[in-house]
């Protein structure tokens, strides 16, 4: 048989057929191969595609040659004992530059703090939130004709014009199993101990619509399934739901082979998926109804294996909110679970997940659980939260972090006091530069608070992929060219501006005084700052109603160039600042250029220490204004 010959970090697949009949192939067979190339020897496992078709997906980190031989849990000719090879080859620099997924799978920095592409490349995530992409709300087509922005349009069309704006990454909840327009309710509870939640889905109908109890009609779920139908087969096994809770042991290969081609594309086209295994919301019926954890440990390797060679971050759930679900933490044992017995991700993919709070705070330290290899914040999205970036940055164990759900265009933001109870639910509106405005506070303070893996942004009616007449007043082909749309990438030109010297950065806001003008909540009056170790490199950012800040914490004298960057045009102004620190060690920065929000960037340019020559002097005190204050001196 004559060798493959593939490119490094191409997806390259070994094609088994079993001689054996298995009553349910999806539980009773594991398949693997032993794979070697340079500097590479694991197991790499496989899963079942239907039929007798089981698939190892695989790649090369590495140019050379690479073998393997096949093994199975059950004694099968055609599963197990195959062996074979394939040549790998290596990307030119000008192939990379057309498709950066070319570099390999996206990791951790040297230092942990940021991503890169495994040939060292920096990665800072520009991410939208496509959450039902794996479902008909983003349709396929084989051909590639452009069509218009439109109720016509396809999933290409949307990823050849989010690509026009820089974005590389889409967020993807890949199974919805409970979600249906069946003319049951979007919410529904089984009345038994555990109050078990069967879904809580998105409704069709507007956002604003959720928060009226005014509605006549049932509101029912919206439809998730796609070309090959739902991810699991019906009917399932609990009594009296059969119709609308699937069998979780029972998966249907053809809802992932429609996938498959989703993501291939979106890798193709130079964009990494932020793929999520499952939204929380029907994890009781999980725990409380099959063979927990095993149940779970078998669905998300399923999912490991069949896109582990593909450019993907992986999140085994879903984890917005804590409502009618299971704890976050009691996620970790079927998580823990598929690494005992699976091991880690062969080719490095990391590992995180969406949280209340953070990965970190709602998942635990390395005593809880084994699998994290990045963080991120989740679905709260304003001054309150941005300390969690900080936190995950102070971690003894160093991961990157991106905010996975930064403040939404469009869309409701919910206003939390410090007790965590609801305040006020603010309803966007995508034309309003207080919407913009809101919407970069939430990715220049996520990025300068430590997130410097960047963000996965989003817009309303994109998140949700809005595509019914009910589901109003935005659809998904009109979040394309929202405004802010256009404004998410520049963070990353932003924080690029100096090459990879931003993996270095240190979250420092109290190097910028006043730091938080603002209310505790909000977007306004506050101030961000990143520097390095030495101070020699500094960026900031401060939003609109943030009083003009001093710089401190410098040595005395060294002088620094001052640069603005505009985040509404992603343009450097031409005009430059030289200042010199004083005897304490602060500068005074400029006014900004406007009222509006404003990043900057500080570099110290002289190479030598300084010292003061001829001294400030002391100011008289008859120059002093002198205010006293009476005092009670009976007190």
């Amino acid at each position: 048989m004559k060798e493959a010959v593939i490119h490094m970090w191409d997806v390259h697949e070994i094609v088994l057929h079993a001689k054996n009949n298995y009553n349910n192939p999806y539980t009773d067979v594991t398949v693997w191969a032993q794979l070697k190339g340079p500097g590479f020897d694991k197991r790499v496992y496989g899963f079942w595609d239907g039929g007798d078709t089981w698939r190892i997906r695989v790649t090369a980190t590495a140019p050379g040659t690479w073998t393997y031989t096949t093994g199975a849990s059950v004694p099968d000719a055609g599963l197990a004992g195959i062996s074979g090879g394939y040549f790998a080859l290596e990307w030119t620099e000008e192939e990379k530059e057309e498709n950066p997924c070319r570099r390999g799978i996206v990791r951790a920095s040297r230092n942990g703090h940021a991503m890169e592409y495994a040939d060292g490349a920096p990665y800072v995530m520009v991410g939208d939130t496509w959450w039902p992409l794996a479902t008909y709300r983003f349709p396929w087509t084989d051909d590639d004709e452009e069509r218009p922005q439109g109720p016509n349009m396809t999933l290409k069309d949307m990823i050849r014009i989010r690509k026009s704006q820089g974005y590389n990454c889409i967020g993807a909840i890949v199974a919805y199993p409970t979600w249906a327009k069946d003319g049951k309710p979007y919410t529904i509870n089984i009345p038994d101990e555990h109050n078990t939640c069967i879904r809580s889905a998105w409704a069709t109908c507007g956002v604003e619509d959720w928060f009226r109890t005014d509605i006549d009609r049932v509101i029912t779920a919206r439809d998730m399934h796609n070309e090959g139908g739902r991810p699991f087969f019906f009917p399932g096994k609990i009594k009296g739901y059969e119709d609308l809770v699937p069998d979780y042991d029972r998966i249907n290969p053809a809802y992932f082979q429609a996938f498959d081609k989703k993501v291939n594309y979106l890798n193709q086209n130079g964009m990494t998926v932020f793929m999520e295994a499952l939204r929380r919301d029907s994890s009781k019926t999980w725990k409380y109804y099959y063979d927990w954890p095993m149940v779970y440990t078998r669905y998300i390797q399923y999912l490991s294996a069949r896109y582990q060679a593909n450019n993907t971050i992986f999140s085994p759930i879903h984890f917005d909110v804590k409502s009618q679900t299971i704890d976050a933490r009691e996620f970790n044992e079927p998580i823990d679970l598929m690494i005992d017995l699976y091991g880690a991700p062969p080719f490095g993919t990391l590992l995180g997940t969406n949280a209340p709070g953070s990965t970190k705070t709602a998942y635990g330290s390395l005593g809880e659980q084994r699998w994290k290899t990045m963080d991120q914040t989740g679905n709260f999205r304003d001054h309150e939260h941005y300390w969690l970036m900080e936190d995950i940055y102070e971690d003894v164990h160093p991961v990157p972090a991106i905010n996975g759900e930064p403040y939404y265009s469009g869309h409701v933001a919910i206003m939390t006091n410090s007790e965590g109870e609801l305040e006020e639910c603010i309803f966007g509106n995508v034309e309003s530069q207080e919407d913009h405005m809101n919407f970069r506070s939430s990715l220049y303070g996520s990025l300068l608070s430590g997130g410097f893996g960047g963000n996965l942004a989003g817009f309303e009616a994109g998140w949700s992929a809005n595509v019914e007449p009910e589901e109003t007043p935005w659809k998904i082909w009109d979040v394309m060219t929202f405004p802010a749309s256009y404004q998410t990438r520049y963070y990353r030109d932003f924080i690029l501006s100096e090459g990879k010297r931003y993996e270095d950065l240190i979250p420092e806001p109290d190097l910028l005084f006043p730091s938080k003008a603002g209310a505790p909540t909000g977007w306004r009056g506050w101030a961000y700052a990143a520097a390095t170790k030495e101070r020699d490199l500094i960026f900031g950012y401060t939003e609109k109603d943030c009083p003009r800040v001093r710089l401190r914490g410098l040595r005395p004298y060294d002088i620094y160039e001052i640069s603005y960057f505009d985040p509404r045009t992603g343009k450097w102004l031409e005009k430059k600042y030289q200042l010199e620190a004083n005897h304490f060690g602060s500068i005074l920065l400029p006014e900004d250029p406007d009222e509006l929000d404003w990043a900057f960037k500080a570099k110290k340019i002289n190479t030598e220490p300084r010292v003061d020559t001829v001294g400030p002097g002391l100011v008289r005190t008859a120059d002093v204004k002198m205010t006293f204050i009476q005092t009670d001196s009976t007190k």
